[in-house]
Formats: C-alpha cells, sequence, structure tokens
C-alpha cells in the first residue's frame, strides 16, 4: 500500500495552493502526501468517500482559551475539535509565565489536536473570569513581569507563538494602554508578535491602533461600540483602514462580547474583510454566540463572505500570521490535518454578542477530521 488514508472525490479548497476543485487527497507517514485526481483506492489501507462534501486544510482557530482545568475560562479543545473540526487551536493568553509549564504539560503535550499559545503578559495568566467573578489580570500592574514573560516564552519557544495583552477597561481597569506598552516591549525582545485584545475605553480604539506594528494582531475587530470599526453613520473609521494597510492584522475573536453583526455588515459593504475568522471559544461562549469555529464562518459566510475567503481567514492566513504557513494548506509534504464539512441549506438563526439574529440559509457541518494523516476516531464516523 503506498498511503495510509486517501479522501475520494471531495471539493477541495485550499486558497494557499489556488485550489478550488474535485480531487484526491492521500496521506502517508502522518502527511500530506499527494492531491490529484484519480488516486487509485487500491493504494490505500483506508478511504473515505468524500464526494459532495468540502474537504479543507485542518481548520485553524486563531483565538481559544482551552487550558481546561488550569483557568476558569478553559474548555476541553478535544471536545471543541469534535464538532467543529478544529486541528490547530491558539489559545489566545490563557496562561502567564507562571502557570505556562502547566498548560503545556497538562494540556497541551497530550491534546490529540495541535495547541499552540500566546502567553499573557499577566504572570497569573487570565484567572478570574467567570459569571460570578470578574477581574482583569492587567488591572493590577505589579502582575505584569516583562523578565519572567521572556524567560517564559523562552523556555517553550515550541508552543509559544505570541504574547497577548487584554487592554480595556474590563481587562485592564485604569491601566490604559500600560499593558500594550509592555507587551510590545516584550515582544520585541523574543521578535514576536502581539495579540492586542480591546473591549471598553479606555484605552480608546486609536491608543491601541497606533501602538501596534504590521504583524501584530487586533483581536475583537468588529467589536460593537464602543470601540467598534465603525463611526456613527456606519462607516469605516480612516484609522482603521490605516492600521490594516500598514499590516495590522485583523482577527474577529467572536467569544461573548467581541463581535457585533452591524460592524461586521458595514465593514464587508465597505470592502474591508477581516483576515482572520476565529471564535473566541471559553466557557463563557462555548454555547452561544460563538460556538466554535464552524459556527463563526457559518456566519460571514450568510453575511456575504466568499466561501473562499471563509476557507482562507481560517486556514492559510491564520498560518501566516503564526509563521507556520505549513498549516494552513494541504500541500504534499505538509502536516497531515484535513477537515471534512457539508454544506446544508435551510433555514438557520445566528446570533452576535449583543442579540441581533441573522437568518440565513447555510451552513457548514462537520463529518470528518484527520490529524496526523489519520482519520480521528473520536470525530465523526467515517
Amino acid at each position: 500500500m503506498t498511503y495510509d488514508l486517501l479522501l475520494k472525490g471531495g471539493r477541495v479548497i485550499d486558497p494557499a495552493q489556488g485550489l478550488d476543485a474535485n480531487l484526491d487527497v492521500a496521506f502517508t507517514g502522518g502527511r500530506v502526501a499527494a492531491v490529484a485526481e484519480n488516486i487509485a483506492m487500491g493504494e490505500a489501507r483506508r478511504v473515505y468517500d468524500a464526494t459532495g462534501r468540502l474537504v479543507l486544510p485542518g481548520l485553524i482557530d486563531f483565538h481559544t482559551h482551552v487550558y481546561w482545568g488550569g483557568t476558569s475560562l478553559g474548555v476541553d479543545a478535544e471536545g471543541i475539535a469534535i464538532r467543529s473540526g478544529t486541528t490547530t487551536f491558539v489559545d489566545a493568553g490563557s496562561a502567564g509565565a507562571g502557570n505556562m509549564a502547566g498548560f503545556v504539560r497538562h494540556v497541551i503535550e497530550p491534546s490529540a489536536p495541535r495547541i499552540l499559545a500566546y502567553i499573557n503578559i499577566s504572570f497569573a495568566g487570565i484567572f478570574g473570569f467567570s459569571k460570578e467573578v470578574m477581574v482583569g489580570e492587567c488591572s493590577d500592574l505589579r502582575l505584569l513581569n516583562a523578565r519572567e514573560c521572556v524567560r517564559s516564552a523562552r523556555e517553550f519557544t515550541e508552543h509559544v507563538v505570541g504574547v497577548k495583552a487584554r487592554v480595556g477597561f474590563n481587562a485592564g481597569g485604569n491601566s490604559g494602554a500600560a499593558p500594550l506598552d509592555i507587551a510590545i516591549e516584550i515582544a520585541d525582545e523574543l521578535d514576536l508578535p502581539v495579540m492586542a485584545h480591546i473591549d471598553f475605553p479606555p484605552p480608546s480604539r486609536d491608543e491601541v491602533l497606533e501602538r501596534l506594528r504590521p504583524g501584530d494582531i487586533l483581536t475583537h475587530c468588529f467589536r460593537p461600540f464602543p470601540n467598534a470599526p465603525i463611526n456613527g453613520r456606519r462607516q469605516v473609521r480612516q484609522e482603521i483602514r490605516a492600521a490594516h494597510e500598514r499590516g495590522v492584522i485583523f482577527d474577529i475573536g467572536h467569544g461573548y462580547g467581541g463581535f457585533a453583526f452591524e460592524s461586521g455588515r458595514a465593514t464587508l459593504e465597505q470592502g474591508l474583510l477581516p483576515d482572520i475568522l476565529s471564535s473566541d471559544v471559553h466557557t463563557l461562549s462555548k454555547d452561544g454566540p460563538a460556538y466554535d469555529i464552524l459556527a463563526v464562518m457559518s456566519k460571514f459566510w450568510c453575511l456575504g463572505m466568499e466561501l473562499n475567503d471563509v476557507v482562507r481567514a481560517t486556514t492559510e492566513t491564520p498560518a501566516k500570521a503564526l509563521r507556520r504557513p505549513e498549516l494552513g494548506t494541504l500541500a504534499p509534504g505538509t502536516p497531515g490535518d484535513a477537515t471534512i464539512v457539508q454544506i446544508e441549506k435551510g433555514q438557520f438563526q445566528y446570533h452576535d454578542a449583543v442579540g441581533e439574529v441573522l437568518d440565513g440559509d447555510r451552513q457548514l457541518a462537520l463529518r470528518g477530521i484527520v490529524i496526523g494523516g489519520n482519520w480521528w476516531e473520536k470525530g465523526p464516523s467515517a
């Protein structure tokens, strides 16, 4: 046998390769071995008929919180992957220098889906986040020790892909933009990007944007008022466009309060697409309104994004932002991760973070997961 697994006859959408066609995808030795027409079924130990379904590079959820058991907001990555097809989770600052070792040992290393992490500039990470207790980890600047953050990031270079700063009234109290300034100092020392969370001012949207460098990430980029990307006339703010044009990466980070249809609809209509779609899945958003990456993809498809752009924003672009482009494609020789989904037609209701309802006529539903070149048995049956 030449191949361990063959996905036969699906519609392969791989923006990194410019592919959107009915093709077969074969895996061997944990990697993609071939993408071509009419690969013989007899060449594979296991064959999955993907006819009528989409075969995508393994989905990357760029903003999640999966330090389950170690933080109050963490959810179980495998439990979310089973329903969403996520093969790479990027944890957006759940752990800081004080608990990154536990995150790596007890969650990241045992996980079947890949987990990468933005390290929180707060020593304790996100330690007080629940319906009953909400304490911003950046509200006490004594917790923001730059040297400790650098030490921990260097200890876990295999897993740490950036530095996270949650700024805003909820996350930082009266600390304003100071946590972001510290994060940028750390990121510069490590040659890593910063992900900046923004909620209610202070700081203002402008104070955050003016600090971000090309390659840094603005998450909750299409959040509701205040600090929304549009003004009261529903026009995209010039400072938003300017930041995007100079290379700041826009990440949705839907979550419990990070995305509004009004902002998303206006920005799309005016030609400003998000670079990355992500769920910001955690204990308060996993049962709505965000749910998971497939739900967010379905929302943006129904809002008017082209399907190929939706796929690009969950494969090619986040992989580039991670500086790991091999994760966002099915090119031969790359890690053997794939997500198989079905387009379902019907009537579906989607909710944003402020209660608006969008009536959609389609959704993406999971049908299978390939991790490391093998069908993941915890996911849907082949």
